[in-house]
């Protein structure tokens, strides 16, 4: 659904009654986890089909109040957003890509037929925030401000149609390790359950996807390992991707492959940014389809040294060990390459103002 092109908005603060006290607050940055702790604001734009977008605030966090026939809560008109905010090695703070993450936000939005935000908009939603609560950055070593960007359909009704009103929000979380095993590598379990169809909802970031992998994500950590990997719907043989991640695949001769974005497959930012460095590298980067089989020969040959993967939330995770019904086997030495260290190394450098950006990613705010 295209929307109205909005002026530029003011936002308005409302002052928090009772932010969290700097001891509760330290406490909470020295071992933020993930996702479980919030900072003291979020950000909150309406629109509706006579305003377009209007009444931009930066409100106390707390809860929502929604009336009990809200779209969202009967048709899952609903989308979001995952990226971060990194303290710089000078001291400032900055974004990465997050015109990328506006632009897959309206991808999403076109396929749930939801209004789409000014990509401007949105970025600057995204800044307000970070600048109102730039002293919630966790303490901790690798430690960032996670940022969450969503919108639901808010309009009252009960008939099976796109909604008439939204409501865009975006909250903040200090961020640690994403992983909790404190494994070198992740092991993974191959699931039988299917994450996306063609034609379906697979390259869009909405929640309906992650709630239908939560039942073999539980199966996957039943069973010792850390995520669950999903394979394509039709035949039941091709490598897709994780519950949450892509996948790249690296071999002996320095080449790298990862599943090609086929509308089936969630096209990752991070994934769209270690193909330009592996590049950059020299490295041939190939998108093409990769059989489970194939992937286990070519482990068993030595033919694939490494295997890791990439998202937001946990950069860049070497794969261990890979887990099914007709048994497991292991990538390299089960633990992390030097290719997935390397990669990650210059990922974070330039996310963090330690290295040179020439893509101009990274985005300084303050």
């Amino acid at each position: 659904m295209a929307t109205t092109a909005a002026p530029a908005l003011t936002f308005t603060r409302v002052p928090h009654p009772a932010p969290a006290a700097a001891e509760v607050r330290a406490q909470v940055l020295a071992n933020p986890g993930f996702g479980t702790k919030f900072s003291d604001h979020m950000v909150s734009i309406d629109w509706t089909e006579a305003e377009g977008w209007h009444n931009a605030q930066i409100l106390p966090y707390g809860p929502i109040a929604l009336d009990p026939a809200a779209a969202v809560l009967h048709y899952a008109q609903e989308i979001f957003e995952g990226l971060k905010a990194y303290r710089l090695a000078d001291g400032g703070i900055a974004l990465f890509r997050p015109e990328a993450n506006a632009a897959r936000f309206n991808a999403s939005a076109r396929r749930l037929a939801m209004a789409e935000i000014p990509e401007a908009l949105f970025v600057e939603a995204v800044e307000q925030l970070v600048l109102a609560d730039r002293d919630w950055f966790p303490t901790v070593e690798g430690g960032s401000l996670y940022l969450r960007p969503f919108m639901f359909a808010s309009e009252a009704f009960l008939g099976v149609r796109p909604a008439k009103t939204y409501r865009f929000m975006v909250i903040a979380s200090p961020a640690g390790n994403y992983f909790k095993s404190g494994s070198p590598a992740v092991s993974i379990w191959v699931s039988d359950y299917t994450r996306a169809a063609p034609g379906g909802t697979g390259a869009a970031k909405c929640g309906g996807n992650y709630a239908a992998s939560l039942v073999p994500t539980a199966e996957a950590f039943a069973r010792g390992h850390d995520q669950v990997l999903f394979l394509d719907a039709a035949e039941h043989k091709w490598i897709e991707e994780l519950g949450g991640m892509n996948l790249f695949f690296a071999f002996d001769d320095g080449s790298i492959l990862t599943p090609p974005l086929s509308g089936t497959i969630l096209p990752g930012i991070t994934r769209e940014s270690l193909i330009a460095l592996a590049r950059e590298e020299g490295l041939t980067v190939r998108e093409e389809r990769y059989s489970l089989d194939q992937w286990r020969a070519d482990a068993a040959s030595g033919k694939l040294v490494e295997t890791f993967a990439c998202g937001t939330a946990a950069v860049v995770t070497p794969v261990g060990k890979v887990a099914d019904h007709n048994g497991e086997f292991v990538i390299g030495s089960g633990g992390p390459g030097q290719l997935t260290q390397k990669l990650r190394q210059r990922l974070v450098a330039i996310q963090r103002g330690e290295a040179a950006d020439s893509h101009g990613w990274v985005k300084q705010i303050a």
